[in-house]
């Protein structure tokens, strides 16, 4: 049985008891997100895997296939100078992100910038098939979704139907929590399917662009499509809830608020990661650039090197390690002189180092902890009682 589209007597209906707790946490996580400070540089690189996250997600939704290379490649080049379908849709996506990043934030969401974003989205990678920025004419129907749901009828009721969601998103929508307003554009855009393809790829941009309006702008973009595509079941099924339901938004809300506060955390602790790298940074600087004799400072040199290196990656094998440090060294045996190196740096706890059992080898990482514990007079004591033999400590036997 086919579950045919009915035009909602209301745009936004929900039940607000129900989805309060839900979005006072997306609320609270967007404040918190929104206030951390940061480095341009840092939301810069965020920015980049953020995009890249939205757009595999999005993609990977509607059944795309491609590795992460393909991805990357597909990120950097047009469609046009792409081999598969999967990467001129990753590429178009690209590009219609980065567009709707540059609209004025007050600009209406008219009919004009939903046709023009489905223009964009399908353009050099879809049009063989589906006109874009052109809603389905008389007799282009389509189907979509488990249960099977019929998109709005094509022709003037296509038409119609979008010029209706276009001045309720610009009238109705208003009273409503901006957040709410972005989730319900992306439902309602969803259930009507007015292009033949790319629908669900736009109602996502469409959903993406208003929650920028909301504060998450430019630099603070969070990939809700990942959220969508790592949950993707009970993304397809609050959709399918919701359509059940007469239009009533509670079940999508109810999921798709959650996605906002998760995403909200996974960039906030990222940013907060590279706060606590930023104070690792200045406090090991500060510290070994301090040590006065001539082969204190040599050593503290080559320290500050490795320590560098590692807070460059979140984990690294000492074989790893060992290979990427061996210009560090003019010696015969630059790996003896390593492991004394952190051994030093386990004993002033700056990094760890866990066993790993399959290979006999080590993991190592920082300590993004250790400028919060280490005081000056501590760091000056630990220095003065190293031990002085050339190897030492439980890296010693490797």
């Amino acid at each position: 049985m086919t579950i045919r589209y009915e035009l909602p007597r209301q745009w936004i209906s929900y039940d607000s008891l129900a989805v309060q707790g839900e979005l006072l946490a997306a609320k609270a996580a967007m404040i918190a997100l929104t206030q951390i400070p940061y480095q341009r540089s840092w939301a810069d690189e965020l920015q980049r895997v953020q995009l890249k996250r939205e757009v595999a997600g999005t993609s990977r939704i509607e059944g795309a296939e491609f590795t992460e290379r393909e991805l990357d490649v597909a990120l950097r080049e047009s469609p046009a100078q792409l081999e598969t379908r999967s990467q001129r849709q990753a590429a178009a996506a690209v590009a219609t992100y980065r567009w709707i990043a540059q609209l004025q934030a007050d600009r209406p969401v008219d009919e004009h910038l939903i046709l023009e974003i489905h223009r964009r989205m399908v353009t050099g990678c879809d049009d063989d098939h589906c006109s874009p920025g052109k809603v389905r004419g008389r007799d282009e129907n389509v189907t979509f979704g488990s249960p099977r749901h019929r998109g709005v009828e094509g022709g003037q009721a296509c038409a119609e139907a979008l010029r209706s969601l276009a001045m309720a998103a610009q009238s109705d929508y208003l009273s409503h929590d901006p957040l709410v307003q972005a989730l319900a554009l992306h439902y309602h855009f969803a259930a009507m399917h007015p292009f033949l393809d790319g629908n669900g790829r736009t109602a996502r941009a469409l959903e993406a662009m208003m929650l920028q309006r909301t504060g998450l702008r430019d630099t603070l973009f969070i990939a809700m499509s990942n959220y969508y595509y790592e949950n993707k079941p009970h993304y397809l099924a609050a959709l399918s809830e919701t359509r059940g339901r007469n239009h009533d938004l509670t079940p999508f809300l109810k999921f798709a608020l959650k996605g906002i506060e998760s995403q909200c955390r996974l960039l906030f602790g990222e940013i907060r990661r590279q706060v606590e790298k930023a104070l690792y940074r200045n406090t090991m600087t500060d510290l070994f650039g301090r040590l006065r004799s001539p082969r204190k400072r040599v050593m503290s040199g080559r320290h500050l090197q490795i320590l560098n290196l590692m807070l460059d990656v979140d984990e690294i094998t000492l074989m790893d390690l060992t290979t990427r440090t061996r210009h560090f060294y003019a010696l015969k045996n630059p790996h003896k002189a390593l492991i004394r190196d952190l051994n030093y740096l386990i004993q002033l706890q700056a990094i760890q180092a866990k066993p790993l059992p399959e290979d006999g080898g080590f993991l190592l990482s920082v300590r993004l902890e250790w400028p919060t514990q280490i005081t000056e007079t501590d760091f000056f004591r630990r220095v003065k009682e190293m031990p002085k033999g050339k190897v030492y400590g439980f890296l010693s036997g490797f």
